[in-house]
């Protein structure tokens, strides 16, 4: 069992420059879970070429909200890529939902869907395909190689921006500009 330095459930991990992984290069990425078993996330700026339409067709779903018909479905990540996932607000009682906090959940059960597109609720969500995940220490190993940034996650970045948008406004919550950030790891 490994030791967690910091909680950073509820953060959002900015990829540094120098990620060489082309699954997380400029990611920016929702932790949905982190303790010493590892870490859980979803990448929250990365729209695949598909809707929310196709998707519920696929799923042989109806999409009845007008609302949710046009919006992208995301690349959660590399892990069950075949399998949906739903970051959302607010946390609702739906069958396989894990509660980040009193505000937001990450929920993986079809109900979930069913509800968005019956009765428009939750009333922001966030579809991904696939999620990213750490094994125990992985993600720690990672921070200390400078590969991440992490941040104090602020919803209204994932739910009222576009995507093409999110990471900018992330790094500007840290106070720093992307443009401006070295390709050259190092440590004080």
């Amino acid at each position: 069992m490994s030791e967690i330095i910091a909680n950073l459930s509820h953060h959002f991990l900015i990829a540094m420059p120098t990620m060489a992984d082309p699954n997380f290069t400029r990611t920016l990425i929702y932790v949905a879970e982190h303790s010493d078993q590892g870490a859980l996330g979803v990448i929250v700026n990365r729209p695949v070429d598909m809707t929310l339409t196709s998707l519920f067709e696929r799923v042989d779903l109806p999409l009845e909200v007008d609302r949710f018909s046009g919006q992208p479905v995301y690349f959660g990540g590399p892990v069950q890529t075949d399998r949906g996932f739903v970051l959302h607000r607010p946390v609702g009682a739906w069958h396989s939902t894990l509660a980040v906090n009193d505000e937001v959940a990450l929920t993986s059960s079809r109900d979930v869907l069913q509800s968005i597109g019956k009765f428009g609720e939750p009333a922001e969500a966030l579809v991904t395909l696939g999620y990213s995940g750490w094994a125990a220490g992985q993600l720690e190993q990672e921070l200390a190689q400078n590969a991440w940034l992490t941040v104090r996650a602020d919803m209204s970045i994932v739910f009222d921006l576009p995507p093409e948008e999110r990471l900018v406004a992330a790094m500007q919550s840290l106070g720093i500009d992307f443009t401006n950030l070295s390709d050259v790891a190092g440590h004080a």
